[in-house]
């Protein structure tokens, strides 16, 4: 199926399922572990052996030997695979080219150079440390972002945008800003580490992992493995979290793939947490200077923002311009990303990457300006919204509803009551602030396919190879199909994971949901068509309603009209390009929150966070809030705690698991609310439905930033934001 203009009126405008607050479909699983993550496989091959991952412990330079006699005689060991066995394996996906395994060239610190197989998880490990590497360090290597070249704006990347005059427009403004803010690398803390049991017949595999992209992995594990694709089987039904760390294959897989080919048995291997943060993937430090001008009314007329961030691959950094050059109204702007070649881990997708980083330091100086304007800040933004895009006016955005997620933020949140004077509200001793900050991320959607079989017993069973890594795509996918078949949710079954079903739009990029059930619409509306061709009608002549498919004055119960055979209907959505040529397709949100600091100890509490989201059509308002409350709590863990410390000396991340490395608990997480604009999108999909596991992220960390402003009078431009940056500046007692 082809979408090809925009959505009219249709049966989701008169859903009954389609919109539900439907609780998860395999929600009992997880609660009660059944539903089993890719190391807990236990059952899916037997004879499985533990392999143990050994990073390199140098972040630059060349292995000179690898003395594996010991770890061989050591007790329980099977086999041991080092890198200098193999050539390279890296680049197997274009948007995450790394070295995965092989060669003697170390690029980073932790990079996979061995796997030790036991029979036991404990004699690996044991094995794992008695390998003896000797290596040849570079000393030459950068650790340091604030000292490359890219960071002191020396270098001249294409920009990213550049309208207008902005020189001109800057220097003759009325009221104007430079500043440079901070952002540091974050480590994606998913609940599952990366895992996967690997298990070899004759020339093919099947890879039991942990994986977002079941298409993309199994094409890269094709070309890591040296066989064709359809010689690779990838299963994952359920993941314990991914926020774009499981897009791409990891070491974790490979090193399984070639463990279990070389020793002949199934081998599982995941990665300690460490190697998570070293040999993975990491939200990039930024170093961003932005500058705005503006007029004396307060409406922007220019707009310049330069990013710098680490990078290890050209695919690498985060660029916290994505959002600049779309979001607010400016004639004159220049907008630059720097990636600078760093010998950290690579630094790459991390959910809504580029948006949240941008944000954390846009948001922050759009209040700076609101200050210098005279203006509120709910005001100034919404003074300076646009519905165009900014960078190419002649194209609107397709549906933007950013100022009514203000106004209503606002009454909700009572914002005309909050603390006007910075460091004037008091709650005995803690010092009250309130603040605010807008949200932008695109909407982007990909080709996705499903299967769907109507069964003799009239229930539909859904296949496709989509993930769900804790959003709900068994559900809202379900909901869909029950939907366009006129089914109730519980005679709808949804099987996913599986490289074996038809391609889907997996899960990333806050694309999937709205995706993944287009795709299923488009098999549906197949069905319906295989359905009329039975009983030799037009599919528009037929209602499909109460689990009955009726034509005219007659009712068929939908079980009985494949003459008790199953009816299959599969295909994929395919979007055409009007969605980008003639529009600007984009989610938009704001969020409010309330902090607390210890006016004597500096001690930052969030007290209450609202936000408020304009996303399309809510395909599930229950799955939708959870999403937008998990982004919101990671945003608080993005504006208060979360920071890779770097070693500079050697180049790694010091707090490299969950001791050192903080994230939000229970405790640091108030009263949350969530108000989701009644908005439908024709341009998004069928379903009218854009995805918002992002969106809720984005501007979060900039809120409670402006939040502390607001309480202690001290602006910390420099995050995480912590006790020790405001603490000389709190106001006297």
């Amino acid at each position: 199926m082809e979408f090809n203009n925009p959505a009219g009126n249709n049966l989701f405008d008169k859903a009954k399922v389609v919109g539900q607050p439907i609780r998860r479909l395999e929600g009992p699983l997880k609660v009660t572990g059944r539903a089993a993550y890719a190391y807990e496989r236990h059952d899916v091959a037997s004879g499985q052996v533990y392999g143990y991952p050994v990073g390199s412990a140098i972040a630059k330079g060349r292995i000179t030997g690898i003395d594996t006699s010991a770890a061989e005689a050591a007790p329980g060991v099977i086999g041991i695979v080092t890198t200098l066995e193999h050539d390279p394996i890296e680049g197997v996906f274009d948007y995450d080219p790394v070295r995965h395994f092989g060669g003697n060239e170390v690029l980073h610190y932790h990079q996979a150079i061995a796997v030790v197989v036991a029979e036991t998880f404990e004699q690996a490990r044991a094995a794992a440390n008695l390998l003896k590497v000797d290596y040849a360090r570079d000393e030459g290597a950068n650790f340091t972002l604030s000292s490359t070249p890219e960071a002191a704006g020396e270098t001249d990347p294409d920009p990213a945008q550049s309208t207008g005059d902005f020189d001109a427009a800057f220097a003759s403004a009325a009221v104007t800003l430079d500043e440079t803010y901070t952002t540091p690398a974050e480590s994606h803390s998913m609940m599952e580490p990366h895992a996967t049991i690997a298990a070899w017949d004759g020339d093919r595999v099947t890879l039991w992992t942990s994986n977002q992209m079941i298409e993309w992995g199994r094409q890269s594990f094709a070309k890591a493995f040296g066989v064709p694709a359809d010689n690779v089987r990838v299963d994952c039904p359920y993941l314990g979290g991914g926020f774009g760390a499981k897009l791409f294959v990891r070491s974790d897989a490979v090193l399984a793939g070639l463990a279990a080919r070389k020793v002949g048995r199934p081998v599982k291997v995941t990665l300690p947490r460490p190697m998570i943060a070293n040999n993975t993937t990491h939200r990039g430090e930024t170093i961003q200077r932005i500058r705005l001008a503006a007029d004396a009314q307060g409406r922007l007329t220019a707009i310049g923002h330069h990013n710098a961030t680490n990078a290890l691959t050209e695919a690498g950094g985060e660029d916290a311009t994505l959002p600049t050059v779309a979001f607010y109204a400016a004639a004159n702007r220049q907008v630059v990303n720097a990636p600078a070649h760093m010998n950290l881990p690579n630094s790459n997708a991390m959910r809504a990457p580029g948006e949240t980083a941008g944000l954390m330091a846009f948001e922050i100086a759009m209040d700076e300006m609101a200050a210098k304007c005279g203006m509120d800040p709910v005001a100034f933004r919404i003074a300076n919204d646009t519905q165009v895009d900014p960078g190419n006016p002649d194209v609107p955005f397709s549906d933007r509803h950013f100022v009514e997620c203000l106004e209503r933020g606002a009454a909700a949140f009572g914002w005309s009551n909050r603390n006007t004077a910075p460091g004037a509200t008091r709650d005995g001793a803690w010092l009250i602030g309130h603040g605010v900050a807008g949200a932008y991320r695109p909407a982007p959607v990909m080709t996705s396919g499903a299967r769907v079989a109507l069964t003799p017993d009239g229930r539909l069973r859904v296949e496709s190879d989509m993930t769900d890594i804790g959003t709900g795509s068994y559900t809202v996918m379900g909901q869909t199909a029950a939907e366009v078949l006129g089914l109730p949710f519980e005679a709808v079954s949804v099987e996913l994971g599986d490289s074996a079903y038809p391609v889907s739009a997996g899960s990333g990029g806050q694309w999937g949901a709205a995706s993944a059930t287009a795709g299923v619409y488009a098999a549906c509306v197949a069905l319906r068509e295989a359905i009329a061709e039975r009983l030799g009608v037009q599919e528009g002549d037929l209602t499909f309603e109460d689990g009955m498919v009726r034509h005219g004055n007659t009712s068929t119960p939908l079980g009985e009209v494949g003459g008790g055979e199953e009816i299959v209907g599969e295909d994929s959505i395919e979007f055409g390009s009007f969605r980008s040529d003639d529009a600007l397709v984009a989610t938009f949100g704001a969020h409010f929150v309330e902090v607390g600091v210890h006016a004597y100890t500096g001690e930052i509490r969030v007290r209450r966070m609202l936000a408020v989201a304009d996303s399309g059509r809510i395909l599930n308002p229950m799955t939708a809030r959870s999403q937008m409350i998990g982004a919101m709590t990671m945003g608080v863990g993005g504006a208060l705690m979360e920071e890779l410390a770097v070693d500079e000396r050697y180049g790694f991340f010091v707090n490299h698991d969950l001791a050192g490395y903080e994230v939000p608990v229970h405790l640091d997480i108030p009263e949350q609310e969530v108000i989701f604009l009644e908005t439908t999108d024709p341009y998004s999909t069928p379903l009218k439905a854009k995805g918002v596991g992002e969106l809720g992220l984005c501007g979060v960390a900039a809120a409670l930033a402006n939040a502390v402003t607001n309480a202690t009078g001290v602006r910390v431009r420099d995050y995480p934001v912590t006790l020790d940056k405001i603490i000389d500046g709190l106001p006297s007692a």
